[in-house]
């Protein structure tokens, strides 16, 4: 009975023994592995989320771009009515008693008119300035008032404001008129020079750009030949003479036509002067270096240049601070140099009966239209010994 006993209690004791170690090593229940699982899904998708929130966020707000360093370009209107405008080119035309108004974009603009325009006294021209853009009110308009109207933005600085000239605007006006093709003056000629170095312009200017305008000589009567090239013609401008010669000089005049009507202009009375390419060269040359007081001296200045170049001779010399006269003399020839032909001009410097006051710097200018050059030389004058007297013991 014993034995039987012991047997169980055995049996019974390594049952348990064996329960307890395949319970430790057991897997864990598959409720928790889901679990964990579960959770790693729902942080992914939460990342993924966040991750596409930010990069749309970032999308939608993208940095702001830096501001323009410059203007936007200003431009010129013209008001044809009530909330109307048309945008102004190079050149515009308005009957003549209309009103005209211009606006010209800036926070601060000025504006250049016509020369007869700028001593306006009867209040028919007016500027204003207003927030976004300066506007030019000119009433009860004519043909005199034709010309170029220029809008400048000014750039200001403090309370110091400047033109910026590469932003103006310019536009030619005709005011035209059908009973005035050309615009009135008050001249009944005018003097232009025509400088062979210079184109020269001879403004024969018209109200309507419609006019056919050519130009005329008055003695011998004939019109002159406008080919393009020696002589143009622009309706803002008028007739350029681009490279002007002596038989281009006279009495010239312009005549429009337009339909039934013809006037002419007024009269231009053309003279050529011959400008030289530089300021003349002097050279200067005395006759002695040294003089005895008493002896006669010459002080010549010669130069060699271009024909038909005027050239002006002024001395300075010691005798001047006393007011000693002195005598100049000058004469002018033709030279052959290089092949070329010239024109010799010489100024002499006559010093009678030299005396103590005469030493000095003799200076000679020379000047032409281009400017002037100046070049000078020393002289020395020998004073007179006291005679020795004689001894006597």
């Amino acid at each position: 009975m014993k034995l039987v006993l012991v047997v169980f209690c055995s049996l019974l004791f390594y049952t348990l023994l064996f329960q307890l170690v395949t319970s430790q090593k057991e897997p864990k229940p598959a409720g928790d592995k889901k679990l964990k699982e579960k959770v790693k899904v729902k942080v992914k998708k939460e990342a993924e989320k966040k991750n596409k929130s930010m990069s749309v966020k970032i999308k939608a707000t993208p940095p702001p771009k830096p501001p323009s360093s410059t203007a936007a370009p200003p431009y010129l209107n013209r008001v044809v009515g009530k909330g109307k405008f048309e945008k102004v080119g190079k050149t515009l035309s308005v009957p003549a008693g209309d009103t005209l108004e211009l606006r010209c974009k800036g926070s601060r603009v000025q504006w250049d008119v016509p020369s007869y325009l700028q001593e306006d006294e009867e209040g028919r021209l007016r500027t204003v300035q207003h927030e976004r853009y300066g506007a030019l009110v000119l009433a009860n308009s004519s043909g005199a008032d034709t010309g170029v109207y220029t809008c400048y933005p000014l750039y200001c600085e403090d309370s110091e404001c400047r033109k910026e000239y590469d932003k103006a605007l310019r536009v030619f006006i005709f005011f035209t008129d059908p009973q005035e093709l050309f615009v009135p003056s008050a001249d009944y000629y005018e003097v232009i020079h025509l400088r062979s170095n210079w184109p020269t312009v001879l403004p024969c200017q018209v109200t309507n750009p419609q006019a056919k305008v050519s130009l005329h000589r008055e003695f011998p009567p004939m019109e002159v030949k406008v080919d393009g090239s020696e002589i143009s013609y622009d309706v803002t401008r008028g007739f350029t003479i681009h490279r002007p010669k002596a038989h281009h000089a006279g009495s010239l005049y312009c005549v429009a036509s337009m339909g039934n009507l013809r006037q002419s202009s007024i009269k231009y009375m053309l003279i050529y002067v011959h400008y030289p390419a530089a300021p003349p060269v002097p050279v200067i040359q005395a006759s002695a270096s040294s003089v005895a007081v008493g002896v006669n001296l010459q002080l010549s200045c010669t130069v060699v240049g271009e024909q038909d170049v005027a050239v002006d001779f002024t001395w300075e010399y010691p005798g001047q601070k006393i007011g000693r006269p002195l005598y100049t003399q000058e004469t002018a020839q033709t030279v052959q140099l290089d092949g070329r032909s010239r024109q010799r001009l010489q100024s002499v410097l006559q010093v009678d009966e030299v005396r103590e006051v005469d030493e000095g710097t003799y200076t000679c200018t020379a000047q032409n239209l281009q400017g002037s050059r100046s070049v000078s030389t020393n002289v020395n004058v020998q004073k007179k010994r006291n005679a020795t007297k004689p001894h006597t013991t």
